[in-house]
């Protein structure tokens, strides 16, 4: 199994190799257009803001590869937020747009903190398959300033003094929100059973 993680030049893309290393994937970090066209999987790994991330993604000619990856994808942290139309990060960006709706500061009143850091529950999982062997209650290792909106794709939620869409999914794209890389033995059956898809 060839996974290709897509290089944006910052992010936590060394630990999300190991973590697939770790379950037997052939994992390469890369921003070579070929490479990532002809991977079995994709990894869009969480970088520091939606506007440098998708400068970045057309800088290196990625941006139309990504849009029509027709296997397997996964965007963690931001990268699941990068599969929505927009963002307003740092004024406002143009994303993937695979999903609509716009993603927004985490608003979550002054007795949270934000960013939203540390363990939280998976609660409200559907029938998914990269969900099989996950159960609700099991712990998630989150750290974000920015949340997806509820839509019709989001197949498992998390409180966090507001409803947070923890994973969406459409189509051949999926979305954590939380590090299933940093995630224990929740975050490593997620990563293994999108190694196992049969789309």
């Amino acid at each position: 199994m060839t996974v290709a993680i897509v290089h944006l030049g910052a992010g936590n893309t060394a630990s999300v190799q190991f973590a697939l290393e770790r379950l037997g994937a052939e994992a390469v970090i890369t921003a070579d257009p070929a490479v990532i066209a002809d991977a079995e999987r994709l990894v869009l790994p969480g970088v520091g803001a939606a506007g440098y991330a998708m400068a970045r993604m057309a800088d290196l000619g990625l941006t139309d590869i990504i849009k029509g990856f027709e296997r397997p994808l996964i965007g963690l942290c931001l990268g699941q937020q990068l599969l929505f139309e927009t963002s307003e990060e740092n004024g406002g960006a143009t994303m993937l747009g695979f999903i609509p709706g716009e993603v927004r500061r985490l608003d979550v009143g002054p007795d949270r903190p934000v960013p939203h850091m540390g363990w939280t529950k998976l609660e409200g999982l559907k029938d998914d398959p990269i969900l099989e062997g996950v159960s609700p209650g099991a712990y998630a290792y989150f750290v974000h300033s920015f949340v997806c909106p509820d839509t019709d794709a989001t197949i498992a939620c998390a409180d966090y003094g507001t409803e947070v869409p923890a994973m969406v999914r459409t189509g051949n794209r999926w979305g954590c929100q939380f590090h299933p890389e940093r995630s224990a033995r929740a975050g490593a059956r997620i990563l293994q059973n999108f190694l196992s898809l049969s789309i």
